[in-house]
């Protein structure tokens, strides 16, 4: 793999994308759930355009993809019929950054070297495509008026976050995207399984998230991405302006969170993958102070 060149890997096209520049989160480091070791990977050699002839990165398959219907078949396995680039029956290979190129038939990481080969922990070969709705309401004091910052003037917002069990961190209550559900079905689902009580008006929170603003729409610095597969995400907005209908339901941690709850934003939040980065971005929308 280290002779493999591609012109859509370049500083000017990865700088484009805020906070996913050289991604940081998933090089140079052990990688998640186990104790696989990522092969070296400097700056200066992320790019596949640029040589890096001593590259050798381990592969690694978590033990949890085998026989698994939502895990893909090894690229080499005679009944793996795949099309990439393009929707494979209800599975979207195809990714939100632009065409991703193919060497020895596996898919090649269009933001470069990983350290790392095969799938590791994700399911799907080349893109895997998630939904993360960032849940959003002005903080208030006791007496219901706006919480505003004395640093920048500006109203403080609050996101709902749930806290993972996988990592520990802070995160977007998102999620995967099942083959064949519309991204806005995936918002509504993942926010109700991780953060909502089954008891919410089911009806009030359908109107809710019937609207939306898409905030990004592109690839994760996600710790799990290697050389042949990578997270890419919609993330959307849905701002509680009055605190009146999400913002008025208890939040109950389910399915992958441990816990949930109303966190401040500002600029010194840290939360797992890209995910700040995306928050800033909602953060700008609503002029809210960051």
């Amino acid at each position: 793999m280290a002779g493999f060149t591609r012109a859509i890997s370049t500083p000017a096209v990865m700088a484009m994308i805020p906070g996913i520049y050289k991604h940081h989160r998933c090089r140079n480091n052990v990688y998640p759930q186990s104790d696989v070791r990522r092969y070296p990977v400097p700056d200066e050699s992320v790019f596949w355009s640029q040589p890096y002839p001593d590259y050798q990165p381990p592969l690694y398959e978590a033990a949890v993809l085998k026989g698994k219907e939502w895990a893909d078949l090894d690229v080499d396995d005679p009944s793996f019929k795949v099309k990439w680039n393009q929707l494979d029956g209800g599975v979207n290979r195809v990714s939100f950054v632009g065409e991703y190129e193919l060497r020895d038939g596996f898919p090649m990481n269009m933001f470069g070297r990983t350290g790392l080969r095969g799938r590791g922990l994700l399911g799907r070969w080349g893109p895997n495509h998630a939904a993360d709705p960032v849940v959003t309401k002005w903080k208030v004091d006791q007496e219901g008026k706006a919480v505003v910052s004395a640093d920048s003037g500006r109203r403080v917002l609050q996101m709902c976050a749930i806290e993972r069990h996988d990592c520990g961190e802070w995160a977007i209550p998102g999620g995967m995207v099942d083959p064949g559900e519309k991204v806005s079905a995936t918002l509504k689902r993942e926010f109700m399984e991780e953060a909502m009580s089954s008891s919410s008006d089911t009806e009030e929170i359908e109107r809710f998230f019937s609207g939306g603003k898409e905030i990004y729409k592109g690839y994760v610095d996600d710790p799990r991405n290697t050389d042949n597969a990578w997270m890419e995400t919609v993330a959307v907005n849905f701002h509680d302006e009055n605190g009146s209908i999400v913002g008025r339901f208890n939040l109950h941690a389910g399915d992958d969170a441990a816990k949930v709850k109303w966190m401040d934003i500002d600029s010194g939040v840290k939360l797992y993958a890209s995910h700040a980065n995306i928050v800033r971005r909602v953060a700008d929308a609503l002029d809210a102070h960051w």
